[in-house]
């Protein structure tokens, strides 16, 4: 790189923002940490600040400023707190901000570096399905980039000719199928959030693992795919890869398709996103053609996985549908992981979510952010309820047996 490229790494304490700290820490001084932030562990937030030599700190939970500040002060970093100091930080002057806070929340930061003309290198999935159109309108408004670290996205980004974009046939995304996709109904529906949470290739976090175990975490990179490249939902397909070798492929009219290969470490599209237009070493294992088993693929079972047929259905209903499936996602995965209801169940309540918004709400398709945010919320209220009641059920259930 010819100059030092300023850089604020947003959700620096899961596992994208630990990899991401890890390739600018391998880059040999390619990168100047501007602002890193975190949602509530004060420990790891500072230790990541200091490790990085990050100019500032900011942490999402405003009860907890003083003892980040606290931690920083020998160090000469500043430090701040709560969601409207998230935003601000945000804008404050970068060439790339790397966005990996997990959920919704991370829809105003990004929104907010767009508009002040950031790059964004966006790795959480959930904003740009709940809120594609808007962000890739504020990127065209600005003239900022978003720049795809999802693997599968990534992959995409690297093998796309955009100067044949009318000769692209499909972009297939592949899927490693997850831990269940060899289970049958019934293993699933006892499936407890430990197996839920061991994916067979991928280091991720919680939310992202029970998403990849439900297929939901591919059903999001459709929607995800469909906004980044601008692509209609007949043009995106999903191919079972249990392998996790090729991360996706790009299949133009010529008969030429272009994959995308390398090892399961997020680190090496954290390092191309981190680097584009130029490469960066990630640190990571170069992929080893020889010691490779076979490649194996296959179709996916809608039936089994029906987050999937969600996901189309959603891209044909509209931006409203999408919010839809993400919110009532995300309340139900954390449902599960709480013990509160079973694996299947997480599914049922995406698909009532679905229902509501078509049937019941009439909800128009927002055309702001805080129209996102009102049904957002309205679809997680919602989706609270509906598990409440089932709860209630099974626990009615149980009493009139015993």
């Amino acid at each position: 790189m010819s100059s030092r490229k300023k850089i604020s790494i947003f959700g620096v304490t899961g596992s994208i923002g630990t990899s991401a700290a890890d390739v600018i820490l391998a880059s040999q001084g390619a990168f100047n940490v501007q602002v890193v932030t975190a949602g509530q562990n004060v420990r790891k937030l500072a230790e990541m600040a200091i490790r990085l030599k990050a100019k500032k700190a900011v942490i999402a939970q405003e009860e907890l400023l003083q003892p980040l500040k606290d931690s920083l002060a020998a160090y000469g970093i500043a430090a701040d707190a709560g969601k409207q100091a998230l935003i601000e930080a945000a804008a404050e002057p970068a060439d790339l901000l790397l966005a990996a806070i997990v959920g919704f929340e991370g829809l105003r930061p990004i929104m907010a570096a767009l508009e002040k003309g950031i790059n964004v290198a966006i790795a959480n999935k959930e904003p740009l399905v709940a809120a594609g159109p808007l962000l890739m309108a504020a990127a065209r408004k600005s003239g900022a980039r978003l720049l795809p670290v999802d693997s599968e996205h990534n992959a995409v980004f690297q093998v796309w000719e955009e100067r044949n974009r009318s000769k692209i046939a499909k972009v297939i995304l592949t899927a490693s199928g997850g831990p269940f996709l060899n289970w049958t109904q019934g293993q699933m529906e006892k499936a407890t959030p430990e197996q839920a949470t061991s994916h067979p290739n991928w280091s991720m976090g919680p939310k992202i693992s029970v998403d990849s175990a439900t297929m939901m975490n591919k059903a999001l990179e459709v929607i995800e795919a469909a906004c980044l490249f601008d692509l209609p939902p007949e043009k995106i397909e999903v191919l079972i890869h249990p392998q996790s070798v090729i991360h996706s492929l790009v299949v133009y009219t010529d008969g030429s398709v272009l994959a995308q290969m390398g090892e399961s470490d997020m680190r090496t599209p954290i390092a191309h996103a981190l680097g584009w237009p130029e490469r960066l070493p990630s640190g990571g294992k170069q992929l080893e053609m020889t010691k490779m088993s076979a490649l194996t693929f296959q179709a996916p079972n809608f039936a089994k996985f029906p987050a999937l047929g969600y996901a189309y259905k959603s891209l044909r209903e509209g931006p409203a549908a999408c919010v839809a499936l993400n919110a009532a996602n995300e309340v139900a995965v954390k449902a599960f992981l709480d013990r509160r209801i079973g694996f299947l169940t997480i599914l049922n309540c995406v698909g009532n979510a679905l229902e509501q918004v078509k049937g019941n709400l009439s909800q128009d398709h927002p055309k702001t952010v805080e129209e996102s945010e009102k049904l957002d919320n309205t679809v997680r209220v919602l989706t609270e309820s509906f598990i409440s009641r089932l709860t209630q059920d099974q626990q009615n259930i149980t009493v009139r047996t015993q």
